[in-house]
């Protein structure tokens, strides 16, 4: 088999070695039906038989209540970015967004060109989005049509420790970067939606769970491929779905369920995140970004003394078979991404790298 480096990009991410192999074995040839996946009319046999078992793993991995659709939509959180204010907030409504990071920003951003009042709830910017609001910080209006988080902040490595009470008012989150990684009580919340490419999948398909209530929000104004009515009513498949992520995807979600389900990703991905967090705490050299009960199991940020010693650590990193550590480049840094299909090796070879690489350079 060709060598594996270890991947700690932050999305497209790594996925588990087993799915790859089972997706590269059957890439050609679909057992029982002859052609390759890549092939297939999503409106055969063999892709109903796909998609129905991937939402079937997908409620049974998260207990998803039965009064929630699960939908596989297209153009990532971005997307959802505008759909969202465009389906739930009603002419003349306001939101709630809670600001913790990059992508929450960017979905007040959004929500606010929709024409409606988006408002800030709270944020953590002033600090440099080193922390998650307490529930206590949340200025929350008892009349906007629904309250905004983004449960982990890929760019920043803060992650969202409690589901915050909002009142009653319904609750929209945008989980993309920890979906699955760890349990989530769905039934807290109105909609939740997902880009794929982190936990999940390839890159190509969006993940909404949505409930019942909030569908007769969406006013019939909307163009077809925004109203979540239309994927509902045709059961993701009006227009042709990314076949092949969906078919990923209920691989990745067999995979889930065979190793534990979501209580045993969480406690993994605990044991991967303490490593490194332990190698920054253990350390004067390196220091964390975000603050400790608000860091993120998936993103871990840190920064060294200075940004040429950084450089320094991203090229020997990468020569060392460790790629992807560079932080993001609106924040520089050092970020470590351990989705739940990156091994423990990998994490173990990162905290034994930057253990040497102080003693060299510290």
């Amino acid at each position: 088999m060709t060598e594996r480096i270890y991947n700690f990009s932050a999305g497209p991410a790594v996925l588990p070695l087993a799915v790859l192999e089972e997706a590269q074995r059957d890439l050609v040839s679909l057992p029982g039906v002859g052609m390759s996946v890549l092939e297939i009319s999503h409106r055969s046999k063999a892709f109903d038989e796909i998609i129905q078992g991937c939402e079937a793993n997908i409620r049974k991995l998260a207990g998803i209540p039965d009064n929630y659709h699960v939908l596989f939509l297209q153009g990532g959180a971005s997307m959802q970015f505008s759909m969202v204010p465009m389906n739930l907030m009603p002419a003349g409504g306001k939101a709630d967004y809670v600001v913790t990071g990059s992508w929450s920003k960017k979905a007040v951003k959004e929500a606010q060109k929709i024409g409606q009042t988006a408002a800030v709830a709270a944020s953590t910017e002033s600090e440099n989005f080193t922390r998650v609001p307490k529930q206590e910080e949340l200025k929350l209006d008892p009349q906007a049509a629904y309250v905004h988080i983004t449960t982990n902040e890929t760019i920043h490595g803060v992650e969202w420790k409690y589901d915050p009470d909002t009142g009653g008012v319904p609750l929209v989150a945008d989980a993309s970067s920890d979906i699955f990684g760890r349990p989530i009580n769905v039934g807290k919340y109105a909609l939740i939606y997902s880009g794929a490419q982190k936990n999940l999948a390839p890159a190509g398909v969006t993940l909404v769970f949505i409930r019942d209530d909030v569908l007769a929000r969406s006013p019939q104004s909307l163009p077809t491929m925004l109203d979540y009515n239309t994927h509902v009513k045709d059961k993701s498949l009006y227009n042709t779905p990314p076949v092949f992520s969906i078919y990923v995807m209920r691989l990745v979600m067999k995979w889930l369920l065979e190793n534990g389900g979501l209580e045993a990703a969480e406690r993994r991905n605990q044991e991967k995140a303490k490593l490194i967090y332990d190698a920054i705490d253990s350390s004067g050299f390196y220091r964390g970004h975000a603050e400790p009960g608000d860091r993120s199991l998936m993103n871990v940020t840190f920064r060294l003394p200075s940004e040429d010693l950084e450089k320094q650590f991203v090229s020997e990193a990468t020569k060392a078979g460790l790629d992807g550590l560079k932080g993001h480049r609106s924040v520089g840094g050092i970020r470590a991404s351990i989705y739940n299909a990156f091994p423990k090796e990998g994490v173990e070879a990162l905290a034994s790298f930057m253990k040497e690489f102080e003693r060299t350079y510290g």
